[in-house]
């Protein structure tokens, strides 16, 4: 090796540590910005000038600031989803179809159960409205064979008193029964929407309810005093009819044979034993087609109302019950074999002397579970005791939730078939307070204060029928009198009388067409596309790579703390040393090298520029060599000269 890069490699080896082993954090970050491949961390500080530098250390922060804010954005969109369409062209599997007919039970046959009710009723409307009721001839005969007479006190009256309240008087009301005001000290709540107003009636109509030892009270009122007293009427007839046992409301309904008058399907005559009998609480007896009783499901071979289901439906308005429906006609559900009518929620009412047509459409959806949707495949995940046989659905468990609460603060239940395990139907025997209970719950349950809504959750897999209704009139003119005919002469073994268009509503069920559509949901995302938009935006903003996060997380994270730590560890040793060492005189001062002007070093080691600008060092002294001595160099001198006559001749 030259003697030159002898010196160099000498004078390196002694330069200050660089670079991950570097004794500060200063430096380190100084080497890393001339080493990365990040180049504005590079420009920072290689730029001259402040201006230059303070631009680069700006340009640089905002690149980092992006990033992140996109790759925020990245990962918080990551569970998302993407939906696809398929529709197929396939034979398709008949929904099963439930039938009630508005009117529960034949009045004929539960009015001695309400004429006390109905009698009351008729006295407010009279207290209130200044009129009696219009009845026909079979009612009047009712009304006269009622067991309430004048002089009596009334019994649903005084347990939810009907009251009329002045607008702007909501502290006095006046009765119903007795004509007279009096103080009302109770909550009041008003069951009409905040959003309407449709008009500024002169009184508000109500009732009050209240706890068992009267101390708790609320006032319910409503904008229409139809509302009011159908509402009143309806918690006096559910107490009734819960007191008669089941079989009986079901002889007290219309069978099947009365409802369906005729029936096909697909181009096939049907009748009565194709249907199943489904007790519902507040519609009686409904029918249930296609209700894979007999473990097989009918499928539609073609799309059109040819194809489809067609009843005719005989309604009776005669034994129509005057206060709890207003509107004659049926109520039609279309829903999956294995899932239960809800009919008072979802149901499509059909009217008398109508045609009514509803053309189909099918979707089946599958929605992706946690984390990506709140949905459940089963009951596994929500806490709900599933009191009805039949698929999980978002209905189900609302209602059973509902129901629960009604058990568990009321001890009676409401709305539900079956019943919930150990629990009855509210009445007023066994529960003497159901009727306050039951509405401060309703409340509560439609302002999301029980916590159903939250505990529910949406099925993840579903099917839906799409529904087109259309009208027509039915019989035509042209047509009424031999169609009429014809269906009073078959009926006359069910139907004592001769049959009226009124009587009758004909429905129509059928497939537009055969076309299935499937919504599916699939991930927008993977592991895969997020790393690569990651390493997009890194490129984009830095032109920096995986490797360059590594590099930063050595460097800013694992040095940095080291370098901090190791800093720490000396100053801690060096205090212990301090405190270990004994107590000693001060020394007095050596001159140093350090204290001579012409060695004036820093404290730090030489870098390779210093170093090259120290002056030479003195060449080495050879210990125990005197200087020459001139004398004897003249001495040897004239001695070579006298020896040159006398020089000596060697022979070859």
């Amino acid at each position: 090796m030259a003697p030159g890069e002898k010196i160099k490699a000498k004078i390196k080896k002694n330069l200050p540590v660089t670079g991950p082993q570097a004794p500060n954090i200063k430096e380190l970050m100084q080497w890393y910005c001339l080493n990365t491949n990040t180049h504005g961390c590079r420009r920072i500080v290689v730029s001259r000038g402040r201006l230059r530098r303070l631009l680069w250390i700006l340009f640089t922060l905002t690149a980092v600031a992006l990033i992140f804010w996109q790759c925020a954005l990245l990962i918080s969109s990551f569970y998302t989803v993407s939906v696809s369409i398929k529709v197929h062209f396939q034979k398709l599997d008949f929904p099963a179809v439930t039938i009630c007919n508005i009117n529960p039970y034949k009045y004929s046959a539960v009015r001695h159960l309400l004429a006390d009710l109905e009698q009351e009723t008729r006295a407010a409307l009279k207290h209130l409205y200044g009129f009696s009721e219009i009845t026909s001839r079979k009612r009047r005969e009712a009304q006269s064979r009622s067991s309430v007479r004048k002089g009596t006190d009334p019994k649903f009256l005084n347990l939810a008193p009907l009251m009329a309240f002045e607008k702007g008087d909501m502290g006095k009301a006046r009765d119903f029964f007795t004509g007279r005001k009096r103080k009302v000290n109770a909550r009041i709540i008003h069951k009409a929407s905040d959003v309407m107003h449709i008009h500024n009636s002169k009184e508000v109509v109500g009732f009050q309810l209240c706890s068992n030892d009267t101390s708790d009270c609320a006032v319910y009122t409503f904008s229409s005093g139809v509302n009011a007293i159908q509402e009143w009427y309806k918690l006096h007839y559910m107490n009734i009819m819960a007191q008669v046992s089941q079989e009986k409301k079901i002889n007290m309904s219309y069978s099947a044979d009365e409802l369906l008058v005729t029936c096909f399907f697909d181009g096939v005559s049907c009748d009565a034993r194709n249907f199943t009998l489904f007790h519902h609480p507040m519609y009686g007896n409904c029918y249930t087609f296609n209700n894979r009783q007999n473990e097989t499901i009918l499928s539609t071979s073609m799309g059109g109302s040819e194809f489809g289901l067609q009843v005719i439906l005989y309604i009776n308005e005669e034994e129509y019950n005057p206060f709890l429906v207003s509107s004659t006609g049926a109520k039609v559900i279309v829903h999956r074999q294995d899932e239960y009518p809800f009919i008072e929620d979802m149901g499509t009412e059909i009217e008398t002397a109508m045609a009514t047509s509803i053309g189909m459409h099918l979707t089946e959806s599958f929605k992706l579970s946690d984390p990506y949707s709140r949905c459940t495949e089963d009951w596994s995940d929500v806490q709900i005791t599933n009191i009805y046989n039949a698929t999980y659905s978002l209905q189900i468990c609302l209602h059973s939730c509902f129901q629960a609460k009604m058990v568990e603060n009321c001890g009676c239940a409401q709305y539900s078939q079956p019943l919930p395990q150990g629990a009855d139907y509210c009445n007023y025997q066994q529960h003497p307070n159901w009727m306050y209970c039951y509405y401060q719950l309703h409340q509560a349950f439609v302002r999301e204060e029980l916590g159903c809504q939250s505990v529910c959750k949406e099925a993840c897999s579903f099917k839906e029928w799409t529904l087109t209704t259309s009208l027509a009139q039915w019989p035509s003119e042209v047509s009424e009198k031999w169609l009429l005919s014809v269906l009073t002469w078959d009926q006359s073994q069910q139907i004592k009388k001769k049959l009226n268009k009124t009587d009758l509503a004909k429905l129509l069920i059928f497939y537009k067409d055969l076309n299935q559509r499937s919504i599916m949901e699939n991930p927008a995302n993977s592991i895969e596309q997020l790393l690569s938009n990651i390493g997009g935006q890194l490129g984009l903003w830095m032109s920096c790579s995986v490797v360059c996060v590594i590099e930063i997380i050595e460097v800013f994270f694992i040095d940095s703390l080291s370098i901090i730590a190791r800093h720490q560890w000396h100053k801690a040793k060096g205090w212990w040393a301090r405190r270990r060492a004994p107590a000693c005189p001060e020394a007095p001062h050596i001159p140093q090298g350090r204290d001579n002007p012409g060695l004036n070093i820093d404290d730090d080691l030489p870098t390779f520029t210093s170093a090259l600008s120290l002056p030479p060092a003195p060449g080495p002294q050879v210990p125990g060599t005197p200087p020459p001595r001139y004398n004897t160099l003249r001495l040897e001198r004239a001695f070579s000269s006298q020896l040159t006559d006398t020089q000596t001749t060697f022979p070859h």
